[in-house]
């Protein structure tokens, strides 16, 4: 009888180039998903104080967003698009009366008594329900910060005929020759300390 012939051997060299290949064109051609976030600089860490720092309820612009995404701002129902202009408003009242420390010179709001008694006083409170869309809160923080950035830039187009987001960017671009970088490193610590943005996250809520 003739002897069968043994199974025949398959090659497995060229596989792993073949497993190799596919790997690089999966990395290359995948798209990865990168989680929206905040542009935002830090304000400087302050020295530990022992005076204990009484805040005026009048002084604090209270955000609160519910699972649903709806806004209540100081106890009012608006809707997103209303926040900035709301915000814009309550950090612009200037509501210190004439000839006291607090009161504001440049403020151009209502000058209500009953609201912030200035830019240096007032503070933005954002409170969040742990169900609260991520995009909805982020967005919600965005609207705050433009709040800033436009009063910020009526200042600054005041005092130096330039936006402030504009000068702040050429501040912080590091190609930016050093000696412009200085002269404006005075303006915008200037105009910053118009406006101080001062944006206080509360504790976040929990749906019953």
């Amino acid at each position: 009888m003739a002897r069968r012939a043994g199974a025949p051997e398959v090659s497995a060299g060229s596989m792993a180039d073949i497993a190799f290949l596919l790997l690089i064109f999966f990395l290359v051609t995948t798209t990865i998903e990168t989680d929206a976030g905040l542009d935002r600089m830090l304000p400087p860490m302050e020295p530990p104080t022992d005076e204990e720092v009484i805040v005026k309820q009048k002084n604090i612009f209270q955000v609160s967003i519910n699972k649903s995404g709806q806004l209540l701002a100081d106890g009012e129902l608006i809707q997103l698009n209303q926040l900035r202009e709301k915000a814009s408003a309550f950090l612009d009242n200037g509501g210190a009366p004439s000839g006291t420390e607090d009161y504001c010179k440049y403020c151009k709001g209502k000058r209500d008594a009953s609201s912030s008694d200035s830019p240096a006083k007032a503070i933005i409170s954002v409170k969040s329900d742990r169900e609260t869309k991520y995009g909805t809160y982020i967005t919600v923080q965005n609207e705050l910060v433009g709040a800033y950035n436009d009063l910020r830039d009526r200042e600054s187009q005041r005092l130096y005929r330039k936006d402030f987001t504009a000068m702040e960017a050429e501040y912080l671009n590091p190609e930016t020759e050093p000696s412009v970088k200085e002269e404006l490193k005075e303006k915008v610590k200037r105009i910053q300390g118009l406006f101080p943005q001062k944006l206080s996250e509360a504790e976040t809520s929990t749906s019953n």
